[in-house]
């Protein structure tokens, strides 16, 4: 497990962890000193809350709305059945890894029992539920205007799978129903925050799962060889947040393509590509050869799917699982037609 690795959620027993009591003993429970203050911080910071306890439902719930704190939470997992079942749909619905989810509860049985079966979990006993906002893995360096609407964005999210799950015509006629617009401009010097915090937090679609510090970020967007492109989404119920970034070496002939990233919160959505036909169909206007690096990680396999079945051939490749591959640019793949485009050169 990287112990330097964000925590990007927290999942929070509710009866003597969040509140002081069981609930379903006495419905006279009161909050633990400063858990509000706490949660509160945690979703300015961009970390998610969710829940996982042995709870009535609609009893823990109103509760929850009673202290003003429903809202806090996504994907609460209150029932009966084992904690670490719960972890396991709290997971999937979020789309995280598991290594960046911290459990927190006051038995010591039910953090071993999500330990034995989910061994990347974070535990933490609630009796150290202070320490929290003090702990690295939970201080972001930066606080972008991304990470502070994150909550919203997949409260949005559910939003979309829930008319998704209802709509009743084929997936394409409802991705055009969604009026998604795609925007892809240069980086700017307020993008950069954004975009050093979308190096940490990638992993699925991540070419290389190389991370670039602000620092870093800057000098290669001010560059006269490079080109560091970033791009948004945004659609009826509300905008995504930047979701990508490409950084581009400009050669003679070749333009490399060093770093190629997108969000796993889009992957639903059909645009996964449209960053990556964008490169292509400059590269080809400037009558270069594309190159992309791509390094398996052990978790980005689809970046690796997703270069071949734009038609990417493997040019070199090494035992340590770093790969280039290389386009002619002869057949590139159309825009789906179901997204407006904005493109800022």
């Amino acid at each position: 497990m990287d112990e330097n690795k964000e925590i990007k959620c927290v999942v929070w027993d509710l009866d003597n962890t969040v509140w002081d009591g069981v609930l379903i003993e006495s419905n006279d429970v009161q909050l633990k000193p400063d858990i509000v203050q706490i949660i509160r911080t945690l979703d300015e910071r961009g970390i998610l809350n969710s829940i996982s306890s042995k709870n009535d439902y609609d009893l823990a719930m109103a509760k929850l709305e009673e202290f003003g704190l429903n809202d806090y939470f996504l994907y609460p997992e209150i029932h009966w059945n084992a904690k670490s079942f719960a972890l396991e749909q709290i997971q999937k619905n979020i789309n995280f890894g598991m290594d960046a989810i911290l459990f927190v509860d006051d038995q010591e049985f039910e953090l071993e029992e999500v330990k034995n079966v989910h061994p990347l979990v974070n535990c933490l006993n609630s009796s150290e539920y202070l320490t929290l906002l003090t702990n690295p893995r939970l201080s972001p360096r930066f606080i972008t205007v991304d990470s502070a609407r994150r909550r919203k964005m997949y409260q949005d999210d559910y939003k979309r799978k829930q008319a998704e799950s209802e709509y009743q015509g084929p997936s394409d006629a409802f991705l055009a129903s969604l009026n998604m617009k795609f925007s892809i401009y240069p980086a700017e010097l307020d993008d950069l925050k954004r975009s050093e915090e979308l190096t940490i937090r990638t992993n699925q679609l991540n070419a290389t799962g190389k991370t670039f510090s602000y620092d870093e970020l800057n000098a290669l967007r001010i560059s006269d060889d490079y080109q560091l492109l970033v791009c948004e989404l945004e659609d009826k119920y509300g905008t995504y947040g930047k979701i990508g970034l490409a950084l581009i070496h400009m050669g003679e002939e070749y333009w490399r393509l060093e770093m190629m990233l997108m969000s796993c919160r889009v992957i639903s959505r059909g645009v996964g590509t449209v960053l990556l036909t964008h490169i292509m169909k400059q590269a080809k206007k400037q009558n270069k050869i594309l190159l992309a690096d791509f390094r398996d990680t052990g978790r980005n396999r689809m970046m690796n799917v997703s270069f071949r079945f734009a038609g990417f051939r493997e040019k070199t490749s090494d035992e340590n699982g770093n790969v280039v591959f290389e386009h002619d640019l002869n057949n590139i793949m159309n825009f789906p037609d179901y997204i407006e485009l904005s493109i800022n050169e």
